[in-house]
């Protein structure tokens, strides 16, 4: 499998029937999840708002698994200068950032209600935000120098300087008073009712982020050899 992951021609092989069958996947589990989940009787405490359960902490998840990939394929690329590990981490950076910026509206209107305000310089929204500005820190970056190998070497470096934020998330309602919940065991702290639309949604969204990140990677292949190609024959001219 790593071959696969580190051979261009074999990925874009493998990527271009895995794509659609994991997209057809994430499909099926997000309707189906989403169904059973805006079906569910409402909470005691949260009322109707408790649907977002099945909505909110799955993108929070999906983007620091975002970034994770995004730090890991920059670190195959800045380390072992790997053309393909380079495409991936551009490829994630904007799946990631639209999963964190979907996070942080959806927290907020989970939060206008609980907590009777949109915004709050919480430890965890604030560290989630960070992250945001992260993705976004990137994309600029890399977008910023012409020269292509410097722009992913710096960016690389950035994303896996950043790679730091994750802990600080995960572990910012344990190391600070925040007004965001902690972390729970959701096998055990909800009831079935809730918690099989919550995994079946959170498979969901981790095979639509598959989908996306392999077509999004396919498509920075192609643009580089489009980009090869136009040099070639630009130098024969």
């Amino acid at each position: 499998m790593f071959q696969v992951l580190a051979n261009p021609a074999k990925f874009m092989a493998f990527s271009k029937w895995a794509a659609p069958i994991i997209g057809v996947i994430a499909v099926v589990l997000l309707v189906w999840g989403l169904w059973v989940g805006f079906h569910v009787p409402d909470d005691y405490q949260q009322g109707r708002t408790v649907r977002l359960l099945f909505i909110h902490p799955q993108l929070a998840i999906l983007s620091m698994f975002a970034y994770a990939c995004l730090g890991g394929a920059a670190f195959f690329g800045v380390v072992f200068r790997h053309a393909l590990a380079d495409a991936a981490a551009r490829a994630a950076a904007p799946l990631g950032a639209a999963y964190t910026f979907l996070a942080l509206v959806t927290g907020s209107f989970w939060g206008r209600p609980m907590w009777g305000a949109w915004w709050a310089w919480d430890a965890r929204l604030t560290s989630e935000l960070v992250l945001f500005l992260l993705f976004l820190g990137y994309m600029t970056l890399v977008a910023a120098i012409d020269d292509e190998t410097k722009a992913n070497r710096a960016g690389g470096i950035l994303a896996m300087v950043g790679l730091i934020n994750l802990p600080i998330i995960h572990y910012s309602v344990n190391w600070w008073n925040t007004l965001h919940q902690g972390s729970s065991d959701f096998t055990s702290d909800l009831s079935p009712v809730y918690a099989l639309p919550f995994v079946v949604c959170l498979l969901g969204y981790i095979a639509m982020f598959g989908a996306l990140w392999l077509v999004r990677t396919r498509a920075e292949v192609w643009r580089r050899r489009a980009q090869a190609l136009a040099v070639r024959q630009a130098g024969r001219a």
